[in-house]
């Protein structure tokens, strides 16, 4: 065990990088702990209202995130400073991205069902961090022998190809899978030459005068949701809370 520690996480440099996982995913935690807390009127914990102004957790997010991100600019990345940054942008970016939906819609939808978009962006962090930690690494060129890291133009056209596989698929609509095919190799692809979402920019330019093509998408898209949307929802409320039935009705789509 402790040669695979240092052999896989110390010697490589990983160290910070796994500290501020590790805070990460704890801050997160932490915090929805308090914020159900709250929000059923149990516990000490109280809303920050100074001058009866709400003060969301991700200001201190910010600025621990701040803190963190200069602090390990400054410490060259090595030695007691870097792990102590680490931890610190860590538990900033645990509190950032917990209020992930508001900062994207402007709004304070923490409890409604644009909030669970806070807990996708978690999980996702999380797991794409969790899979460098693992030994892959961006763009898939984690696998070239020590002859092959020596040949630039193998490496780059590596990276290209995985980074416009993983552009059409974010185009086709398919945002997780780009994501996770910029760290492992193929997925993208896959994302890549599968059919597109319906409502992606892709559907919209090349389905458009192609019905057969439109119809097919749409199941497609139905079978994996109705496969897929029950389970994550499940997990997100177990993670994150369960919306409000009130926010959860007025934040619904207003259907054309």
């Amino acid at each position: 065990m402790g040669h695979w520690w240092y052999r896989n996480i110390v010697e490589p440099g990983k160290l910070p990088l796994l500290l501020a996982l590790l805070s990460f995913v704890l801050s997160f935690l932490i915090t929805r702990v308090i914020t159900r807390m709250i929000r059923a009127g149990r516990g000490p914990f109280k809303n920050i209202t100074p001058g009866g102004v709400h003060v969301h957790h991700v200001v201190p997010g910010v600025i621990l995130v701040i803190i963190g991100g200069f602090g390990a600019v400054g410490s060259g990345g090595r030695g007691f400073g870097a792990m102590l940054s680490a931890v610190i942008f860590g538990l900033g970016a645990g509190l950032v991205l917990d209020e992930f939906a508001l900062i994207l819609h402007l709004d304070d939808v923490y409890w409604s069902e644009q909030g669970r978009k806070s807990v996708e962006i978690v999980v996702l962090t999380a797991a794409l961090v969790a899979l460098v930690l693992g030994g892959f690494l961006p763009l898939g060129v984690n696998d070239l022998t020590s002859e092959e890291r020596q040949s630039r133009g193998l490496i780059i056209m590596n990276t290209a190809t995985n980074f416009f596989l993983a552009l059409i698929a974010l185009w086709k609509g398919k945002a997780r899978t780009a994501l996770f095919g910029m760290v492992i190799p193929f997925v993208a692809l896959i994302g890549a030459v599968r059919l597109a979402r319906p409502g992606s920019p892709y559907a919209k330019r090349f389905y458009a005068k192609r019905p057969r093509a439109r119809a097919k998408a749409r199941l497609r898209a139905f079978r994996h949701d109705r496969r897929w949307a029950a389970p994550r929802r499940k997990f997100e409320n177990f993670i994150g809370g369960t919306p409000d039935p009130e926010r959860a009705r007025v934040s619904k789509p207003t259907k054309h």
